[in-house]
């Protein structure tokens, strides 16, 4: 369930906060096990890049979770700012009611 107040959480926080930090590593590491470019790291964490199933695979890979993990992070951000930006909008749609038997 989405945060209503709040952003939720970018997958790059979380990277930072509780993988990199406590494994005492330093996102030039993680990049080159990776298999990926420092850029497309450092904009990750610092929320300005998607986390895209190829990276939640090799996330995962390497951190031993599950690319859903990743996928479901971006995924709730997402689906907020996309809210945020259209909500206005969606709430004009009504919803179609099944016929009652």
């Amino acid at each position: 369930m989405l945060p209503r107040s709040r952003r939720p959480t970018v997958p790059g926080d979380i990277l930072r906060h509780e993988f990199l930090e406590p494994l005492g590593l330093s996102q030039k590491e993680l990049a080159e096990a990776l298999g990926i470019t420092r850029v497309r790291l450092s904009e990750i964490i610092r929320g300005k890049r998607a986390v895209t199933p190829d990276t939640a695979i090799r996330l995962a890979r390497f951190f031993d979770t599950t690319p859903e993990f990743w996928i479901g992070l971006q995924s709730d951000v997402s689906l907020w700012d996309t809210l945020q930006v259209h909500g206005a909008e969606y709430e004009k749609i009504k919803p179609v009611r099944a016929a009652v038997e």
